[in-house]
This record gives C-alpha cells, sequence and structure tokens, in this order.
C-alpha cells in the first residue's frame, strides 16, 4: 500500500529541536508553513545569564502574545499544539555558558521552560571542551555536577559540538536519555564536526537519538547538497543503531542563504571564525544553501516526500519526523 506523503506530513508530528534561525522571531511563520509542530530557537549557549534571562524574557512575552504558539514545558504540550493547530516552542541552549558557575541556574532556567541544554559549543568552557578546542580532556568536575543537576531538573542533555571524550563521559554519566541533537555520522562525510559510530552508539545505548542536521558543510562536500545526500544520514544512523534512535535536527541559521545577503554572510562568517567558536578545517565560507528542496522551513513537506520516495515505512517516517523526538521528551520532561 503506497503512502500519501502530503497527508502524512500534515497529520505527523514533526519536531525540528534546533532552530538557531528563530533569532528572527518573525520566522516562525515559515515553521508554521512547513508544517512544524515544535521547534526549538536557540536562547541561549555562550552568552552570560543576565543577557540570556532578558532573552528568555522577550521569547516568553513573545509567545504569550500570539493566539499560535505555546511555550513547551513537557510532551504532552507539544500533543496539544498539533490537537489545537497552534506550534510549540521548546527552549534550548548551545552552550552552558549561561550556568555561569551556579548549579542552581539549571533549575532557574528549567522553571522558565529550557528543556535542552547543550554541553558545549565547539570551545572550552567550564564544563568541558569542544570539538573545536585543541584539547579534549573530559568532563570538569564541574561537568559532572552540571550533568547531575540537568538530570534532577530533568533537562535534556544535548552533546552536539561537544569533544569526544567530554561526550562520552557525558553519555557515561547521564542517567536519562541523552542527545546529539544535530549532529551528522562521520562515516557518511568526513568533516570533523561529524560525529563517530561509538558516540552515535553511546547515545542510542541512553535511550537517547542522533538529530541529523541539514547545514550544507556537514552534509556533503557540494555546496548545495541534495536531498537524497542528506537522507544517506538518516539511513546510516537508522541501519546502526536502529530506527528509534534517529531524528531532525536541522539547524537553519540566520546566516544562510537566502535570509542574509552574501556580505553579511561573509562578515559574520569571519566574526565567527575571529572569535575561536568556527574553525575553516569544519567551516568552509559562505554562502549556505541547505539541501536541495528542503532549503527552508517552508519547504519540509517535500523532506516527507523524500524519505516515502526513498522506501521509509510510514510508521518510520513518523519517527523520524518527530515521533523519536516525543519518546526523548516524554522520557526526560514526564507528560
Amino acid at each position: 500500500m503506497s503512502v500519501d506523503a502530503k497527508s502524512l506530513h500534515a497529520d505527523a508530528i514533526i519536531i525540528d529541536p534546533v532552530c538557531p534561525l528563530l533569532q528572527r522571531k518573525e520566522l516562525l511563520d515559515a515553521y508554521k508553513k512547513g508544517g512544524l509542530t515544535a521547534v526549538a530557537p536557540t536562547v541561549g549557549g555562550w552568552e552570560n545569564a543576565a543577557t540570556t534571562m532578558r532573552g528568555l524574557g522577550a521569547w516568553v512575552k513573545y509567545i504569550r502574545d500570539r493566539d499560535d504558539a505555546i511555550l513547551v514545558r513537557r510532551a504532552a504540550d507539544i500533543e496539544e499544539a498539533k490537537r489545537t493547530g497552534k506550534i510549540g516552542v521548546i527552549f534550548h541552549f548551545q552552550g552552558t555558558d549561561p550556568l555561569e558557575d551556579s548549579l542552581d541556574l539549571v533549575d532557574a532556567y528549567k522553571s522558565l521552560g529550557v528543556g535542552m541544554i547543550q554541553l558545549t559549543y565547539n570551545v572550552k568552557n567550564r564544563v568541558g571542551d569542544g570539538c573545536e578546542e585543541r584539547t579534549d580532556a573530559g568532563l570538569s568536575k564541574f561537568g559532572l555536577q552540571v550533568i547531575a543537576r540537568m538530570n534532577e531538573a530533568r533537562i535534556v542533555v544535548d552533546c552536539s559540538h561537544t569533544g569526544y571524550r567530554t561526550t562520552m563521559d557525558a553519555l557515561t554519566n547521564s542517567a536519562a536519555p541523552t542527545v546529539f541533537s544535530h549532529a551528522n555520522p562521520r562515516a557518511v562525510y568526513g568533516t570533523p564536526r561529524n560525529i563517530l559510530d561509538e558516540q552515535i552508539k553511546a547515545a542510542a545505548a541512553t535511550g537517547g537519538l542522533t538529530g541529523i542536521v541539514g547545514f550544507p558543510p556537514f552534509v556533503a562536500a557540494e555546496k548545495r547538497p541534495t536531498m537524497d545526500q542528506y537522507i544517506d544520514h538518516i539511513s546510516y544512523v537508522a541501519d546502526l543503531v536502529g530506527i528509534d534512535h534517529v531524528a531532525l535536527g536541522i539547524d537553519y541559521f540566520t546566516g544562510q542563504s537566502p535570509y542574509t545577503p552574501d556580505t553579511e554572510a561573509q562578515a559574520f562568517y569571519e566574526a565567527t571564525l575571529a572569535s575561536g567558536r568556527w574553525t575553516p578545517a569544519a567551516y568552509p565560507p559562505p554562502p549556505y544553501f541547505y539541501p536541495e528542496g528542503m532549503g527552508t522551513p517552508d519547504q519540509l513537506p517535500n523532506l516527507t516526500a523524500a524519505l516515502v520516495k526513498r522506501g521509509f515505512s510510514e510508521a518510520d517516517i513518523r519517527k523520524i519526523l518527530g515521533g523519536n523526538w516525543m519518546r526523548v521528551f516524554r522520557a526526560v520532561w514526564g507528560g
């Protein structure tokens, strides 16, 4: 029996847990047009606590002022968003700098709706080493305490952008399902930002998953990857650890085409290189064209159609699009 991709996309719960593009809040409408049930703007990462709190406050007000958005605190909120035709918003940190040196801030951020915290963003911080750092010493003592506190507070531990040993320490020490929210298998494309099979297996062993990222330099060598090249990463992880442990983690961001002119994208690129958070080996210069057919969030129905064409079953596509994230969120957040 053939799968109707259009009906499936309309009926499925679809989650993109990494949405730095939503630094421009008005682009939430592009995600709605693409059929997303829940999205996760990057609301902190390498800022201090005061700056992060201001940003969170702005987001809370933005959600309150819209009648079509819900702040997600538990898995049932995503189901409510689907049922009511609204869009769920999950708060995500891409780094632990907003914690400064205070474990109590873990609980403070949880109370404001932060549902997932990434340990590092490419470079060293108080918790451990990033994947672009020259060292890889693993979790610090404070990092071990942060993992334990995140487990207690029921926040998802995210190992993306984090050094190999630091991720393996986190995956060993976390008592809850632990994820790579956006990371591709290095076995498919060998950029240093992608992760090893051992890391993918370790995340799956916790009950977690790997979200497949669309940022073009992590997908393929081509400047504009194909949809099939993106799906190759999904297929590889599904074959390696099972369909229950792979999902979306697309990572649309403000520096991509068509949202940013090339001159602005180049200026952003040079500033990020200068900051040390990016290196040319993993991050070639712009422009950045996301995989053909899914270049912007409103085009995501095309991904569902491509998964159908690739031969995935309806049940497996539902898991990839959002079901696997729902399982992790239910296990960590409850309800």
